[in-house]
């Protein structure tokens, strides 16, 4: 039986309506399983409901051909509703086409829910035809709390991670640091240690790889290049001028690789904070991996936390995922001055985040110029493993309670 996801629960409230129901993200981030969960759960209502697969090219040259072939594919019943599961719908010629049809033509009869990987490709299929008509579901790698669910330690999550004892708040670190390491691809979570870097490497190299050729990219050696670059500053502002020049490539191409990295759902780009754009920074965006395991794969450490020496980026990292489990990635965002200072997130422009591996080396005094300027803007303390609850007046959070 298939562990139920967060975004299965929450589409589950939309089934009933008439929008079509879209769900995007990575390849191998467990797309196709939440459409079979939505599927059975239909099934025990006894509705009509049925599944196609768009990498089947029968399927994908009879709909391509002309969307009315859907009706001679299944026998439905119009005085009735049924429900079409469709997955990796990005491969139709016109998919935004094909779903206004049906939306249109049988509103209220045939409900349509479908997947589609590399919303970048989706992106510039599905236009504005339909507004009003969809619901866009993210599907990311597995949070922390689905990864905890994923090895059957619900428990830990029953009271959001509230009231926890000693020996629970171990045993999260514990898992946390596994999580942070090898990240939240479903089957690398459920997968034995030994196979976790294979698993990743086979993302990488052939998942990530069919984003390249279905972008018409034609360099893979520089588009890995680029994706280890990124890896290895995390917490850095992305310069694309200077990639171009290490890279040996146009600014423009660069450009459309990270668009299309974001647009994969491999990577965010956290845009600055500023309320005077003078006296503050730039418009360089900082850059995170929305999986810190293929993050780690890119870098080629797979070390302890303990023990690595890039321990602070990667808590970064790790802060941001966090933060996008909650929040609107748009919302996220980061401050840094001319002069040098800096803050690493905002979020909804009412608390800061400062992530710090150890949080006693914390010094108010080096925000200073953040807390003058924004009064009503507290500042928290990221880390890992906490000691205290508290410096200098400022809250501490291990990265897995924010």
């Amino acid at each position: 039986m298939s562990i139920i996801r967060d975004v299965t629960l929450e589409a589950l409230n939309y089934i009933h309506n008439d929008d079509i129901l879209i769900f995007i993200g990575a390849r191998q981030t467990g797309k196709t399983t939440i459409l079979r969960q939505i599927q059975k759960s239909l099934e025990k209502e006894s509705t009509a409901v049925y599944f196609i697969n768009l990498e089947d090219p029968d399927y994908l040259s009879l709909l391509n051909e002309n969307p009315k072939n859907l009706l001679k594919l299944f026998s439905f019943d119009l005085n009735k509703k049924s429900y079409v599961f469709i997955d990796e719908i990005q491969y139709l010629t016109n998919p935004s086409n094909f779903l206004k049809y049906f939306y249109d033509e049988y509103k209220g009869k045939i409900k349509l829910c479908v997947s589609g990987s590399s919303a970048f490709y989706i992106d510039k299929k599905f236009n504005d035809s339909l507004v009003g008509r969809k619901k866009l579901f993210y599907v990311r790698t597995l949070s922390f709390k689905e990864f905890l669910r994923f090895k059957n330690e619900n428990k830990l999550i029953d009271n959001d991670f509230k009231n926890l004892s000693i020996t629970e708040k171990e045993k999260i670190s514990f898992y946390y640091h596994e999580y942070m390491l090898y990240g939240g691809y479903p089957k690398v979570v459920l997968s034995d240690f030994d196979q976790k870097i294979d698993l990743l490497m086979d993302i990488a190299y052939s998942y990530v790889k069919k984003d390249i050729y279905e972008a018409h990219i034609k360099s893979n050696e520089v588009f890995y290049k680029l994706c280890k670059i990124l890896a290895s500053q995390i917490g850095g502002l992305v310069n694309t001028s200077e990639l171009a020049n290490t890279l040996g490539i146009s600014k423009t191409a660069i450009d459309n690789y990270i668009y299309i990295l974001q647009k994969s759902f491999h990577i965010s780009l956290v845009r600055p904070f500023y309320m005077n754009v003078r006296k503050e920074l730039t418009k360089m965006p900082k850059c995170y991996f929305m999986d810190t395991g293929l993050r780690n794969f890119f870098v080629s450490s797979f070390e302890s936390f303990k023990t690595r020496k890039d321990k602070g980026q990667l808590l970064e990292n790790a802060c941001f995922r966090q933060l996008v489990d909650s929040n609107n990635e748009d919302n996220i965002k980061f401050w840094r001055t001319i002069q040098g200072n800096e803050v690493d997130f905002i979020v909804n422009e009412k608390i800061a985040y400062e992530v710090k591996v150890d949080e006693n080396q914390f010094r108010k005094s080096k925000y200073s110029v953040f807390m003058q300027m924004y009064k009503s803007i507290p500042i928290a303390i990221v880390t890992l493993d906490k000691k205290v609850e508290m410096v200098e007046g400022c809250q501490v959070f291990d990265v897995w309670e924010i």
